[in-house]
């Protein structure tokens, strides 16, 4: 193992004086090369075959949303990664670390794992699935689909990566090379491929075929997979699935297009039970917890906990192992 860490790092100081110069400019159209190169390989091998009416209005929508949040980004700050960068780049934790090679490579790593634990809370708390669900109502994945972002979970992003480039002192350089690299990859694991060998690359990054199962309309499947670049940390979470989803997006209709997702991202609204009956869940909740309490002779301080049993017991019993928000 160490004599692969030592490679890594030779080859990354190798590396440093392409990436001292990379410009913006240079970034971009990078990306625009990759995504044009994925987009390809969808209409030429797709994974999965799409109508053309949906695969349509899915790039559609994706891209809309895309450049409308980049609008608001640029409004409320021009670059604004790379502004703090500029002024914490000298500070920080990395500045106790000389090999520059190593700064990069650990830099790289933690803002991949910070990255897997938002992406994990994303799904674990309904204040924050609220937003995140949006990039799941995509039923037709495909490379587009890794810009269908709410632009308030978009937000909360880029603070939590302000604060990790103040903490590291992340430098300008090392900011717009991860920032790339995060984008070639997300692209890359959101695209409607498939090819030889990509169970043998997932044991070390994330694929098209990890992801596809994060996707699915099913619970149990896609609260997993949620590495961005490496799959080291499902592992090691013990978060990981391998299988093929029998269906994408989440359960129920939701709104396709621009502005109906972003009014989406704000409400959380119930899903339809399965037997299409309205109930008042609420209500079921408090009876429940009411019985709960009744059973407990009505004893001081559980009230709480009788709540948060009851309203588990309700919603699995009317919703099965759906998403919902109360």
């Amino acid at each position: 193992m160490s004599t692969e860490i030592t490679s890594l790092t030779t080859f990354l100081e190798s590396h440093l004086t392409w990436s001292s110069i990379m410009s913006g400019e240079l970034a971009t159209f990078t990306l625009l090369i990759v995504f044009a190169v994925l987009l390809a390989l969808e209409i030429s091998y797709p994974k999965r075959k799409l109508p053309f009416k949906q695969f349509r209005q899915s790039y559609q929508t994706n891209a809309s949303l895309f450049v409308l949040n980049n609008i608001v980004i640029s409004l409320l700050s021009a670059a604004p990664l790379l502004m703090v960068a500029e002024n914490y780049s000298d500070q920080g934790l990395l500045s106790y670390i000389s090999n520059p090679a190593w700064k990069t490579l650990l830099s790289f790593l933690l803002l991949d794992l910070m990255l897997y634990v938002w992406h994990k809370a994303s799904h674990r708390f309904d204040c924050l699935w609220m937003f995140h669900k949006v990039h799941h109502n995509d039923p037709y994945l495909n490379v587009s689909t890794a810009f269908r972002i709410h632009i308030a979970e978009l937000l909360i992003i880029i603070a939590l990566k302000v604060v990790y480039i103040i903490t590291l002192g992340v430098d300008k350089t090392m900011v717009l090379t991860n920032e790339t690299l995060l984008a070639l990859f997300v692209m890359f694991h959101h695209a409607n491929i498939s090819f030889h060998g990509e169970k043998r690359l997932a044991k070390v990054i994330i694929t098209p075929y990890l992801h596809r199962a994060h996707h699915s309309t099913e619970r149990n499947e896609h609260d997993n997979n949620y590495g961005t670049v490496f799959s080291i940390w499902d592992r090691l979470f013990g978060t990981l699935t391998e299988l093929e989803p029998a269906e994408i997006g989440i359960k129920n209709s939701s709104p396709q297009t621009v502005f109906g997702l972003i009014k989406f991202g704000f409400t959380s609204e119930n899903p339809v039970p399965a037997n299409g009956l309205k109930v008042n869940l609420k209500a079921m909740i408090a009876e429940a917890a009411y019985y709960k309490a009744e059973k407990r002779a009505f004893t001081p301080g559980n009230e709480l906990r009788d709540w948060l049993e009851a309203k588990r017991e309700i919603i699995r019993m009317v919703y099965g192992d759906q998403r919902i928000n109360t």
